[in-house]
């Protein structure tokens, strides 16, 4: 073999390790980005104006592991509730009260540990239905949607108070559509 040869030889050798190394840092990244964040899209309109449909949301997941959820998230949590298909919903919804937290909805308006909530994410004028007076309890969450004519949220018997376990992750990028890229406050 001569010298042209062995260095045609190392070279591809060379190659192959490099993609190797290329591959398995790309598996290596694609596993940790899984870890930390998801990707969720926005179905239907219990979240306008903040939220509309077919937004493509990045939430983080490991943000609760390592802390509380606050007043004011804007979370994505499993539901009993099912799609079509029979399998079961994620939601995205605000949260509203956090364990230990006095919600009152009444004439309208809710309030939190006896204070009027300002809520400056909902459209002019939109009324919160319904009547709440309930002391969340340790692990429970509730949350409502801004757009409270057609969310389901807890103050309905079918999402109720939200287990803290059932939240998989903080809203924080809507990526989708490129025009709107924005943090989610």
């Amino acid at each position: 073999m001569g010298k042209k040869e062995v260095n045609q030889t190392q070279s591809v050798k060379n190659s192959i390790i490099e993609w190797v190394k290329v591959f398995g840092l790309a598996i290596v990244l694609a596993f940790v980005i899984t870890l930390f964040i998801k990707p969720t899209l926005v179905s239907g309109d219990s979240m306008l104006p903040t939220l509309h449909e077919n937004d493509y949301l990045i939430i983080n997941k490991i943000g609760y592991k390592i802390g509380e959820p606050k007043n004011g998230d804007v979370i994505v949590f499993k539901s009993d509730l099912e799609k079509n298909d029979g399998t079961t919903k994620d939601l995205v919804k605000r949260i509203i009260g956090v364990a230990g937290d006095k919600v009152v909805i009444k004439d309208g308006k809710v309030y939190l540990n006896d204070k009027l909530l300002d809520e400056t994410y909902l459209s002019e004028g939109m009324d919160t239905t319904g009547d709440v007076d309930i002391v969340v309890p340790e692990g429970k969450l509730f949350v409502l949607g801004d757009n409270r004519e057609v969310s389901l949220d807890s103050r309905y018997e079918q999402v109720g108070l939200v287990d803290v376990n059932d939240v998989e992750g903080k809203v924080l990028v809507r990526l989708y559509p490129f025009n709107d890229i924005s943090l989610i406050k």
